[in-house]
């Protein structure tokens, strides 16, 4: 006997993001029992439900999905905005003893309260806009007690919103002004207490590997602890210059490497081979000025799944909306509407390994939905500072 429906959206239209596009679906309808999608196809076939929802030919994609975000910080970084305008670069800035190190003391002077309530405006634009799961980097605390203070913080969110949170440790973000020219002690520290530390707390462990980060021997160490400990790998890879650090994200396993404009052929085939997503941050490359865009025809071509999230950050992204970032991998990185809408749901999901979870409509999975007032699924894409959102379900509710 099928599972009775609790709830059950009928009269729609539907982008499943099931096959290798959209997954459309016209004249749908979904089912779900206990927060899980039991049907997701043409309302024909759909059962019979206690509460039945009239979409009035709306249509209906996955919750959207932000995966890279830097949500918990304290401060802003407008001054440093103000240099950027009359020509400081960000690596610049960063040596300067400013950029990260800025952000980071004002983190570490802030409270876990401070941070969870600095922390919901942004997630609430966020969910406003259809999200439903988000992740969330610490990397801001640098040491051991702040970087679990940032973590708990992440997780507070999801205790004050009804949203999924995805915590990830990124104390490997920069060499603290204590371990000024000793990266290496530093990167001790991270491997050896704060990793450990971190497990039951964190979901993954990501790196910045880069000249004002980490160097690839460092970034490997730390990458290579965090799978000995059992937590899934990502990376800050290719963002300003070369130094491979995709290809080696793929060597661990990643889930996902980001930024990547500077990624070249090996890494791709890397990424291709073990799996690992391209994620894909519009609003950095914006906001930083950078000319040079992501090899998008080539990841394409090697059939590398591409996400796109707003890397919501204080310095390089203050960006609070995952529908401008899918307008900006359009308009900038030249990303079709499919592309945009997959980077943003099930592509967003294998970026946080949730694949199997959420990201696309299809039974078994979270009944995570979006219903939208819009004509043209593109419209999703092509509209700036607009919300077509009509409503957001989450589990179910």
């Amino acid at each position: 006997m099928a599972t009775p429906a609790d709830k059950l959206w009928r009269n729609a239209r539907l982008a499943t993001m099931t096959g290798d596009g959209l997954g459309v679906v016209e004249h749908g309808a979904v089912a779900a029992a206990g927060g899980t999608i039991i049907y997701a196809g043409p309302e024909s076939g759909a059962p019979d439900a206690a509460e039945i929802i009239d979409c009035q030919g709306r249509w209906i994609t996955p919750g959207l999905i932000d995966c890279h975000t830097h949500l918990i910080h304290a401060g802003n970084r407008a001054r440093e905005f103000e240099a950027r305008l009359e020509g400081t670069t960000y690596e610049q800035i960063a040596r300067a003893g400013g950029g990260i190190l800025s952000t980071v003391a004002a983190t570490r002077a802030a409270s876990e309260d401070e941070l969870v309530a600095s922390a919901l405006p942004r997630l609430d634009q966020l969910i406003s806009e259809g999200v439903t799961t988000v992740e969330v980097k610490s990397g801001y605390g640098l040491t051991l007690d702040d970087e679990l203070k940032m973590l708990r913080a992440a997780r507070r969110l999801a205790a004050g919103r009804d949203v999924r949170i995805r915590a990830t440790l990124l104390a490997a973000h920069a060499v603290p002004p204590e371990y000024r020219g000793d990266a290496d002690g530093y990167v001790d520290l991270v491997c050896n207490t704060i990793i450990p530390a971190a497990l039951g707390h964190a979901d993954a462990v990501d790196a910045f590997c880069e000249g004002i980060g980490f160097t690839p021997a460092q970034t490997d160490r730390v990458l290579t602890t965090a799978v000995a400990h059992g937590l899934p790998v990502k990376l800050h890879a290719e963002q300003l210059s070369n130094l491979r650090g995709a290809a080696l994200a793929a060597r661990h396993n990643a889930l996902s490497a980001d930024h990547l404009e500077h990624l070249d052929e090996a890494g791709i085939a890397a990424m291709a081979a073990s799996g690992t997503v391209a994620t894909l941050l519009p609003g950095a490359f914006y906001f930083t000025r950078e000319e040079r865009r992501p090899p998008i025809a080539a990841l394409r071509a090697a059939g590398v799944p591409i996400a796109l999230a707003t890397d919501c950050n204080p310095g390089t992204s203050p960006m609070a909306s995952i529908l401008l970032a899918a307008n900006m991998g359009a308009t900038f990185f030249r990303l079709t509407v499919a592309e945009c809408v997959r980077g943003i749901t099930l592509n967003g999901a294998r970026a946080l390994g949730l694949q199997h979870q959420t990201g696309s409509l299809e039974p078994g999975k979270a009944a995570d939905l979006a219903i939208w007032n819009v004509t043209d699924l593109a419209e999703l894409v092509y509209r700036i500072g607009a919300n077509p959102l009509h409503a957001r379900i989450h589990a179910g509710i």
